[in-house]
């Protein structure tokens, strides 16, 4: 069995300890998705895992023939090739080989009559024909265009910098390695492209670590999950939705725990009240446990959640009106005779493949761009934070808490209450300790974190979201989720998180391309689930409308009429057992391998329970029929 060990893995950056101690192995064809704030080093463990960093201690152990590829979050690729030579750059087996053939073929065309050039180029074409190479540039030009790049000749010099991760993520594809290794691929491709993807490496025969943002991508992808927490790595068994419930329940049972801590925490501290004198071992022994739990509380304390709902800026009756908007660069057309209302209250997601406008109609909603034709009206009262796709406005040598003191000291609740700025950066998931950080020192997502958290002190009444979800974590965009649910004002975002989308906006303007556009009214679920009917039904309504027989109608068989008469039944128990091993679960305290095996039946009685309510639906219709 082909796996890779990591054992005592131990990384500082500056004076911040990323990690300390972490051991795991991924075995073969093991889907692990890793998780946690940005800043907790998860970048960093992955070029550890790929060979592109060094720990400070610790081993990283695989056999000889272990093939690891890597995509970094900002992959560097030569801009004096073209995208299919990059794509053959790779170290893979069946890359090199391909590249040790042209080479053969160019030196034959040389020196015709050489006859070691001639015995190279049989054993190479050999050796094409076990790897299955012969192949590999077909399946590279599929790859490339299932990710949305045509022209295979284009210097990569001239590609944006989606379509470069799109190639690099080719690249990794193509070589087919034994671990995979993604930093975030979901970035900057659009919901027909992640659902490729989603497929594709659910066929993918190596084992695969990766991070994201995209927690229906974490839910689909992965059977493990790994999250980094405090400087540990916890390992939970399953997918995304696994480890929620997981988590869960090791986080009530550290409450449970914590909870003990402030009792004696309370003995403790009137025992020091009473000024005992640290005489003996004995009382230097319990003053000394009594600041370790000092310090244990301290940091349970900076977990802990505030209100965040902001009473944002007072918002008039008018927001936004387009009248007759056109807008076109060159001979691409975003928007053609376009009208929008956009009223208080409205949360609006903005969605479409790349490249038909989306950040384009964010900059004219906040009168960044002008338009051709047509007229933009803006309500008086309107005041924009506007999340861009840079860190705006931010000197990189100030501190964190100087950063957010110079646009409020503090933001005030929608209950007249007031919050400061280190308030806020807590609940934002940085530490009290780290409030003097220099913002350079940060990582990139913490930074975003940042940014983020200044445009919300603004107490702005319309968020502009550009792609907030990128290289952001998925605790912070819980965060992120939690404010927008209580903010007054109005949010337009653009993203392709379905995940997100689901949770904040309630109607869609998709841009169809071309200047084309359709308003829906609904999350981003039920318009996939709207659009999926309309590709299954619209050749079967067609050949409905020709048809002239009228259909017999259909009778239950003797099998099928018994099932009628049991189903309900099997339906309830079913149910009733459902609910029988979430109670278990609840009750399960420390116990994690009891609790795996609940969720294991719980899945598997989940399961059960749809199949028995599809089957439910056929025979009712054959009934009722």
């Amino acid at each position: 069995m082909k796996m890779i060990t990591i054992d005592d893995l131990t990384k500082t950056y500056g004076e911040k300890q990323l990690f300390n101690n972490i051991s795991f192995t991924i075995e073969e064809r093991e889907r692990v998705g890793l998780i946690g704030v940005n800043g907790t080093g998860k970048s960093s463990l992955l070029k550890i895992v790929a060979g592109i960093d060094q720990a400070d201690s610790g081993s990283v152990a695989y056999g000889k023939d272990y093939q690891i590829s890597y995509l970094s979050q900002q992959p560097e690729l030569e801009p004096g090739l073209t995208v299919l030579e990059q794509v053959f750059q790779g170290d893979a087996p069946v890359l090199t080989l391909m590249r040790q053939y042209e080479q053969a073929l160019i030196d034959l065309n040389d020196n015709p009559e050489n006859q070691d050039v001639q015995e190279r180029l049989y054993t190479l074409q050999q050796k094409m024909d076990s790897l299955d190479a012969w192949d590999a540039s077909t399946a590279a030009k599929t790859i490339l265009m299932k990710l949305g790049i045509n022209d295979f000749s284009k210097n990569i010099g001239e590609l944006s910098g989606g379509q470069k991760k799109r190639v690099a993520l080719s690249q990794v594809l193509i070589e087919a390695p034994d671990l995979l290794i993604l930093d975030e691929p979901t970035n900057h491709l659009d919901y027909e492209t992640v659902k490729w993807l989603e497929d594709y490496l659910g066929r993918y025969s190596g084992s695969l670590l990766l991070v994201t943002h995209d927690r229906y991508f974490l839910d689909r992808v992965t059977n493990r999950i790994f999250e980094l927490d405090g400087g540990s790595l916890y390992s939970y068994k399953g997918n995304y939705a696994s480890f929620l419930e997981s988590k869960a329940i090791r986080e009530e049972n550290e409450a449970a725990t914590l909870e003990k801590q402030k009792n004696l925490f309370r003995s403790e501290l009137e025992w020091i009240r009473r000024g005992a004198k640290a005489r003996s071992t004995k009382q230097k022994a319990r003053i000394q446990r009594f600041e370790k739990l000092e310090d244990q509380l301290s940091s349970a304390r900076q977990q802990d959640k505030l209100d965040m709902a902001l009473s944002g800026s007072r918002l008039g009756k008018q927001v936004f009106e387009l009248k007759d908007v056109s807008k076109s660069y060159s001979d691409r057309v975003i928007l053609d005779h376009f009208d929008l209302l956009v009223k208080p209250g409205d949360r609006l997601g903005i969605i479409g493949r790349n490249g038909t406008g989306k950040s384009t109609l964010l900059n004219i909603l906040a009168g960044r761009i002008p338009l051709d034709s047509g007229k933009r009206i803006t309500g008086q009262t309107v005041k924009i934070a506007y999340y861009t796709q840079e860190n705006e406005d931010m000197d990189e040598n100030k501190r964190m808490i100087e950063c957010l003191k110079e646009t409020a000291q503090v933001v005030h609740t929608s209950d007249g209450k007031t919050i400061s700025a280190s308030q806020l950066l807590e609940r934002f998931l940085f530490p009290m300790n780290t409030h003097g950080t220099l913002i350079r020192k940060l990582s990139g997502g913490e930074k975003r974190r940042l940014y983020l958290l200044k445009l919300l002190m603004s107490e702005p009444n319309v968020l502009l979201l550009d792609e907030p979800t990128n290289d952001l974590d998925t605790q912070t965009l819980t965060v992120l989720e939690d404010y927008l649910a209580d903010f007054p004002g109005v949010v337009i975002t653009v993203s392709h998180d379905r995940y997100f989308l689901d949770k904040v906006v309630d109607q869609l303007l998709v841009l169809e391309g071309r200047g084309k556009t359709e308003l829906y009214f609904g999350n981003y679920t039920d318009y996939l689930e709207k659009q999926t009917e309309k590709e299954v039904s619209g050749p079967v309504q067609k050949q409905e409308s020709t048809r002239v027989d009228k259909p017999k109608k259909k009778r239950m068989s003797y099998h099928e009429q018994k099932e009628w008469e049991q189903i309900d039944e099997l339906i309830a128990g079913t149910e009733k057992r459902l609910e029988a091993v979430k109670a278990e679960m609840a009750n399960t305290g420390s116990d994690f391998e009891k609790a795996a095996f609940l969720m294991k039946e719980e899945e598997s009685l989940n399961e059960q329970l749809e199949n028995l309510i599809e089957r439910w639906s056929y025979l009712s219709e054959i009934a009722e029929g």
